[in-house]
């Protein structure tokens, strides 16, 4: 796992020292993405940065990478990510004549686009985002995986384009100002990740499942996978065998790294069903114990009261799938000084380059990954089940499922989603609200992608509806967790692999029936059924239980004491978004929890616009 930049310019000559100034600037931000090795790599009218992580082929897989012919460049590479079937895609293409200096799979990369044009995107399996510059025809080709596991931005210029791994890649060429209007700021507060959309003006992203060709005659867009609406002719035992049989080969292609690997484990069922199949394929290849980490808060376990989200603590489940399993298993126990260290929150906010209102949830994930890789470069997680398998409760809530909007917002799991009855709509001041108009962007942003979703001829019913919610997760909700995921674990230099983003199993699993995705009654039957014989029971059986947070009471007081100071600085730049009545009643002790959500995105605002740079025109 890496982080990329680059720049085209048509119009310019590329290897002169500024040019390289700005390749450095660019690429330097991205220095915890690649802690192991950078490179700079210059022509004419291309130029490209990169910071490597080093995963498979520890010497031979450095970047950017190039194919010569005759001392000159065929084709330049700059490649963040797996595919984790390039051993199958190396021995094709030895077969049809290429011929390799290294066991790496970016070299694998840029001989089947030489074998294959553009079409070989379709032949990749994995999670990546890379970029090739064709100095023969002058082209750079911009390729992002299928369900966008891994980010990757473009910012088009006259004379050419930008790109990077991150936004602050590209805003840290000089050209480029980190502005943002009210749809941008849109963007941020209403928790739905428009496919696309880079937030900055000017910014874009490369959706996933798509190429970005540009030449110096235009930009050319192209999707390259989607999702379709097939039928679906398995009857129940055959389906569940069909998803198990992809679970092994998924997890198996996975477990492939030349450094240590270990896998999250929050004893639900996702990460319990990684982690079993993980501990099976290591011990089968001779590698095993599976190391396996879990994230709590200090007195959480002892002292949990359910709420309408989380009815039981995560330890005792991760302990018992843990033993079952006989993992080398280690917890993180983290404290309200640490989720409140205004270092860990900027370097968060730093990472995600954007204020993201996760709070606790953000600083928990990036400490969790921070202790992780003092053991182990390469984690899999249980990340993106629910939203395959229908897992969230929402997914079985009539209410939430037939609202005319996105299901997570009608069941109010966004503080940001509309307006002025959230908690969030009632500390913003009228005339940002009237700027950003919340429940006009967010009903836009969904009746877009309620355009998208294939449909079988004569579908009707709840199997039409909730094809089209299970879409919406596919293709929105889960792009604000893998974002997050990336951005969290690559700020520790950790890659976290999806196993559940595999496109087979997604395309599978999205064309069986949502009665055959509930058929004993549950959330996820059709995960629960495919792999119990490698769970315990009370695992196995245990209720969906998101993310944790914690419950401290003291860290809502020290949110409170933070928002207490920010009010009391009149130069703070997040004030002229805020209502000060609104302000006055977060800060009481009767507010509770309330606020609390849009208090940490208030205090991320506050710090983004003071350390950003950010001219913000709402």
């Amino acid at each position: 796992m890496c982080g990329i930049a680059g720049w085209i310019a048509y119009d310019q000559d590329l290897t002169t020292a500024g040019a390289r100034a700005a390749l450095e600037a660019m690429t330097r931000t991205m220095e915890c993405r690649g802690p192991d090795a950078s490179g700079i790599w210059q022509d004419t009218h291309a130029g490209f940065g990169h910071r490597r992580l080093a995963v498979i082929d520890i010497e031979g897989g450095r970047q950017p990478m190039l194919v010569e012919h005759d001392g000159r460049t065929r084709l330049a590479l700059t490649y963040s990510g797996e595919v984790y079937n390039y051993r199958e895609l190396r021995a094709e293409l030895a077969g049809r004549g290429h011929t390799f200096r290294t066991s790496s799979d970016t070299e694998v990369v840029l001989h089947a686009y030489l074998e294959w044009g553009e079409a070989f995107t379709e032949r990749l399996n994995g999670m990546f985002a890379f970029a090739l510059w064709d100095p023969r025809t002058e082209e750079l080709l911009l390729v992002r995986d299928r369900m966008g596991i891994k980010p990757l931005f473009y910012h088009p210029t006259p004379d050419g384009v930008l790109f990077g791994s991150e936004q602050k890649a590209v805003l840290a060429h000089p050209a480029v100002r980190a502005s943002v209007g009210a749809e941008g700021l849109a963007e941020v507060l209403a928790f739905v990740k428009t496919p696309g959309h880079g937030v900055y003006d000017g910014l874009h992203e490369v959706r996933p499942g798509h190429t970005v060709r540009v030449r110096r005659d235009g930009t050319t867009v192209r999707r390259y996978w989607a999702l379709e609406a097939r039928e679906h002719p398995d009857d129940i035992p055959t389906t569940v065998a069909r998803v198990r049989g992809l679970l092994d080969d998924i997890v198996e292609r996975q477990l492939i790294a030349d450094v240590p690997l270990c896998t999250l484990l929050s004893g639900g069922l996702d990460s319990s069903a990684v982690t079993a199949l993980a501990a099976k394929g290591l011990a089968a290849a001779g590698r095993g114990p599976v190391r396996s980490f879990s994230v709590d808060f200090v007195g959480q376990t002892d002292h949990f009261v359910p709420d309408d989200l989380r009815g039981t603590p995560d330890g005792p489940y991760a302990h018992a799938l843990a033993a079952h399993v006989g993992s080398d298993h280690r917890d993180i126990v983290l404290d309200t000084a640490a989720l409140m260290d205004r270092g860990h929150r900027r370097a968060v906010l730093t990472a995600r380059d954007l204020p993201t209102g996760f709070g606790d949830g953000d600083t928990s994930l990036y400490l969790l990954f921070k202790a992780i890789r003092e053991q182990s470069t390469v984690a899999l997680s249980g990340e993106s089940a629910d939203e395959v398998f229908g897992g969230y409760k929402w997914f079985h809530d009539p209410a939430a499922v037939h609202a005319d909007t996105f299901p997570w917002v009608a069941a109010g799991v966004a503080h940001t989603f509309a307006g002025g009855d959230s908690a969030l709509g009632s500390l913003l001041a009228k005339d940002v609200l009237d700027a950003v108009d919340l429940p006009g962007y967010v009903d836009a942003r969904y009746r877009e992608a309620l355009d998208e979703v294939p449909r079988l001829p004569g579908e009707t019913g709840l199997e039409r509806r909730m094809r089209e919610v299970c879409y919406l997760h596919l293709t929105r909700f889960v792009q604000i967790l893998l974002d997050r995921k990336d951005r969290a674990s690559m700020a520790t230099g950790l890659e976290v692999r999806v196993p559940f983003c595999d496109h087979r199993l997604v395309e599978y699993v999205f064309n069986t029936p949502w009665s055959m995705k509930t058929f004993d009654g549950r959330e996820k039957s059709l995960l629960r059924a495919a792999v119990r014989d490698v769970l315990p029971d009370v695992v196995a059986d245990r209720v969906k239980s998101p993310y944790p947070a914690t419950q401290d009471p003291r860290y809502g007081a020290a949110l409170r004491a933070e928002l207490r100071e920010l009010a009391a600085d009149r130069d703070a730049p997040v004030r002229p978004l805020l209502r000060e009545d609104a302000l006055r009643d977060a800060l009481s002790e009767e507010s509770g929890d309330h606020y609390r959500g849009a208090v940490e995105l208030v205090l991320g605002l506050d710090a983004w616009l003071r350390t950003g740079g950010i001219d913000l025109r709402v």
